[in-house]
């Protein structure tokens, strides 16, 4: 599971499978100074970041669920190749209902085959052997697993950025209301 990470020297990971990454702000006014932002302007990116982490989110959400549909049907195929290759040779009929159409089925009795029809989608259909189609059902059940942990890894990450970016947006508006009452305080105090 290779992923393009990389560390910067303060031990912030840049980015992670092209989703930046987010910095924890330990000194605002430090971070204000270095970034040469007002504290509106800087609230404003955090913002506009922390969006953009949503909608990079909402992506990987739909992923996730395509790949969390597509293993259990290529393990059912699986399956159904193992079946045919079982009473391959024993002379007995399989008979099985099979979907059609979205809630039509039908009924067919297979006999002894040595071939497999498999959808490889944009409306292809090839004739593959039982080992075959074996083999490539195997392998793109391995590929969808290890996608979708690459996945998981992903959000897991992204979940951690959106909590730091949270994180800072609640420092910089809270420094930011703590500024303003120390120089009301000081005014305050000046006219007293």
């Amino acid at each position: 599971m290779a992923s393009s990470s990389s560390s910067t020297e303060a031990g912030v990971v840049a980015e992670r499978r092209g989703i930046p990454g987010a910095q924890f702000v330990e000194d605002v006014q430090t971070y204000l100074n270095q970034s040469g932002l007002d504290v509106n302007s800087a609230l404003a990116f955090l913002q506009e970041r922390l969006q953009q982490y949503k909608v990079v989110e909402m992506k990987l959400l739909a992923q996730q669920r395509d790949l969390q549909a597509k293993i259990p049907d290529i393990e059912k195929c699986l399956d159904v190749v193992a079946t045919l290759q079982a009473k391959k040779g024993t002379g007995e009929a399989l008979i099985t209902d099979f979907e059609v159409s979205e809630g039509i089925y039908s009924r067919a009795r297979i006999e002894d085959t040595d071939s497999v029809c498999l959808w490889l989608g944009a409306n292809v259909m090839l004739e593959y052997s039982c080992e075959e189609a074996t083999a490539l059902l195997q392998k793109n059940l391995d590929n969808a697993k290890a996608s979708l942990e690459v996945l998981v890894a992903d959000l897991q990450f992204l979940r951690d950025q959106v909590t730091i970016t949270q994180v800072t947006i609640a420092r910089v508006y809270n420094w930011d209301v703590h500024q303003r009452r120390v120089r009301q305080a000081a005014g305050v105090a000046i006219e007293s």
